[in-house]
């Protein structure tokens, strides 16, 4: 299998990327990447002599890049996407461009080289918000519901994938995934930066009440299901990828990260909530275990423990990302 992998510098991408040329060492990999704020090549130094790995620096809204990438390969991993939501509050325009447009942009460049596989890389935000104390899950036929600038310009790039399989016979398939951790994680999101700040001795900032739900999947738990979808998916289907059903709120995972880190709960420090944050996510992931006999291998404390490691033993890779704005806002 030859892959073109978008967004390969990336924090999912990257993990996606050091999985693959694990597990299947006989497949080359091409990496497009526009290498923004997040796109780090210094999440693939390991692998960049690896003579199955190229790298290509190019955005996916440009035709003529797309096209050259697309060029001998025939299955597209679409990772690329702008995807802070606070980041797209403030700067919306940006994330239709890349999420919407560059999708399209795809597209157009798979139904021309003929790719026997689309695989897109979507999110569970794009399915709205649950209440609390609501024991309903989302399933793969929950409405669209998205609230933010990012949700919505995902949830439009699923349309667009979808659209291309039914129109152009394009063989697609969606991934939606429930929130990632692990290793490369840039520190604006939650759990990389409540991490990171504690080591740099920092309050912890949690938006406000921090009673808000997700669920969360382990980033190599995730890589192996994005496999499992390549290898044995059914073409036009879409998965649901969750993890742990034990809901825990914001603020109880804070909680747990210092306790783990033994240090007090007098670190954390409320802030203004952002507009519009949603309250409750909840998957319901059984079809990719039924289907394609997929399930976490990792216990969710045990893959905390492994992640406040590898925050412990890599300051080299995260501290100089502390300087770029935006980093430190809130969980």
């Amino acid at each position: 299998m030859k892959l073109l992998v978008t967004g390969g510098a990336g924090f999912i991408g990257s993990n996606f990327i050091h999985y693959w040329l694990k597990t299947h060492p006989d497949d080359q990999i091409i990496n497009l990447d526009k290498l923004t704020y997040a796109g780090n090549l210094a999440n693939l130094k390991s692998v960049e002599n690896n003579p199955n790995y190229q790298f290509i620096k190019g955005d996916i809204t440009d035709a003529q890049i797309v096209a050259k990438a697309m060029g001998e390969i025939d299955t597209v991993v679409h990772f690329a996407a702008e995807s802070h939501v606070d980041r797209s509050i403030t700067g919306p325009a940006v994330f239709v461009q890349t999420n919407v447009v560059g999708t399209q942009v795809l597209l157009d460049a798979a139904v021309k080289a003929k790719i026997k596989h689309f695989h897109h890389i979507s999110t569970d935000e794009v399915f709205g918000s649950l209440e609390l104390g609501d024991k309903s899950e989302w399933t793969e036929n929950s409405p669209y519901a998205p609230r933010s600038p990012y949700s919505a310009s995902k949830a439009a790039s699923d349309h667009l994938v979808r659209a291309y399989h039914v129109t152009y016979n394009l063989p697609v398939t969606i991934t939606n995934c429930s929130n990632n951790f692990g290793p490369f994680h840039y520190p604006e999101k939650l759990l990389p930066l409540a991490i990171t700040n504690i080591l740099e001795g920092r309050q912890v900032p949690v938006y406000g009440d921090g009673l808000y739900v997700r669920d969360w999947l382990y980033v190599a738990d995730h890589c192996r299901a994005i496999d499992a979808v390549l290898n044995r998916g059914e073409v036009g289907e879409t998965y649901l990828v969750g993890a742990y059903h034990d809901e825990i709120n914001n603020l109880d995972l804070i909680k747990l990260v210092l306790k783990l880190m033994g240090k007090s709960e007098e670190k954390i420090e409320f802030v203004k909530n952002r507009p519009g944050h949603d309250r409750r996510y909840a998957f319901d992931w059984s079809k990719i275990k039924n289907e394609l006999d997929w399930k976490p291998k990792y216990e969710f404390e045990e893959a905390l423990k492994l992640t406040i490691d590898w925050y412990k033993n890599n300051e080299n890779w995260w501290k100089p990302l502390l300087t770029t704005p935006g980093v430190n806002t809130g969980c």
